[in-house]
Formats: C-alpha cells, structure tokens, sequence
C-alpha cells in the first residue's frame, strides 16, 4: 500500500464496503470516489469525509504511517450527512418535507450537531466577497437564531434565497425586531426590513473555504 489511493481501497475492502457505499456517505459520485482509489486524484478534497466514512485516521491515509503513541485512544467523531441543495429549494426548504425528503442531493459531511432541517449552499456570485468566494460551501441551521454579525440565508419576496450579514436596527412600535442584510462587496446594496418584507430561513454554523486556482 504504497499510496493514498491503495489504503484508501484496502480500508473500504476490510470494512466489506461498496465504491458506491462510501462514495454516498461522503456525498460523492462513484465516479468521482473511484478515481482516488484508482490514484487519478493525487489530493482529494474529500479526504476528511473519507476518513470519516471508512472509521480511519486521516493521516494514516496521507502516510501510511501508524501512530508512534499507541496509549491513546482516537477521538470518536459524530458524522453526519446534510443535502447541498439550490438557493431556489432554500426558500421552501423549512416549509417543504416532500422536499427534504427527495433524494438525489449530492452531500456534505460535517461533526457540528445541527437540526434536521440543516442544508448547505455553494456561494455563487461576488457579492460577499472577500471573505466568501464563488464555490465556498457554507452550512445553514434554521433552528439557528441569528444574532447581529452573524451571516444568515434569507428570503425577500423573490423565488431565490440569498446570503448575506445580519445586522439589528432594533425593535418597531409592535415590538417586533427590524434588521439589514448586508453585502460584504460595496458594490452590492442592503436590503432591510423597513422597506421590504424579508423571511430569515438559517444562519451559517460553518464555512467551508476550498483551494483556490492560482
């Protein structure tokens, strides 16, 4: 086992598991999961969900290697799925159990324990540039309550779901809270809820930042 790919096969084959078992756990397509055991992917950036699904050390997988201190035990991570899904499907995705129930999403793995309404976007576009680039994966809790700073996925009378900085104005004469969504690109304008109606659907609980292309 002189490579990732072939440790990566042998652990799958000792743990009597299919290509396409462990590429639906990390949320790949066989296709896809195939070309790292066959060696055409040298850096899968997988890698980590692939750890998790084959119940291995990811730098054992890197190395071949073996952990010189053999009286500690390996932390047992809590994995689990959550659907990569459109900015349009977002804006139903609370409301919607035929929808969350449908299958054919591709899926992110994650250790964070969320809600079971918990999805994830692929940012597109440059309107929260510089910190989030097209292609970032971001996850979302709806059972998440924003607060001020944070970065939320939101609703504003249109049919696509959008993703932005939430800021609080305060509070209007029915008690109820008013906010900004903000764009961290200048370019882009607020939009606030004291001139539109807008629905909160999650906060972001975590940023995937992927490698760039020089």
């Amino acid at each position: 086992m002189n490579n990732l790919g072939q440790r990566i096969r042998a652990r799958r084959e000792e743990l009597n598991l299919t290509q396409e078992q462990v590429a639906s756990q990390v949320g790949i397509k066989q296709q896809s999961y195939q070309a790292i055991e066959s060696g055409e992917v040298k850096k899968p950036r997988y890698l980590y969900e692939i750890s998790v699904a084959l119940k291995c050390d990811m730098a054992w997988l890197l190395s071949g290697k073996e952990k010189e201190v053999k009286n500690v035990e390996p932390i047992a991570l809590k994995a689990r799925q959550v659907p990569l899904i459109s900015y349009v499907q977002a804006g139903v995705w609370t409301e919607s159990c035929e929808l969350r129930d449908s299958t054919g999403f591709e899926y992110i793995m994650t250790s964070l324990e969320l809600s079971d309404k918990a999805f994830a976007l692929q940012i597109k576009g440059d309107s929260m540039e510089p910190e989030f680039k097209e292609g970032d994966v971001v996850i979302i809790d709806p059972a998440v309550k924003p607060i001020p700073g944070e970065f939320v996925v939101a609703m504003n009378g249109e049919s696509e779901a959008t993703f932005k900085k939430y800021r609080e104005l305060g509070y209007d004469e029915h008690e109820r809270i008013q906010f900004e969504l903000i764009p961290l690109n200048p370019d882009y304008t607020t939009m606030s809820t004291l001139t539109q109606q807008i629905r909160i659907v999650g906060t972001m609980v975590e940023h995937r930042i992927f490698r760039r292309k020089r």
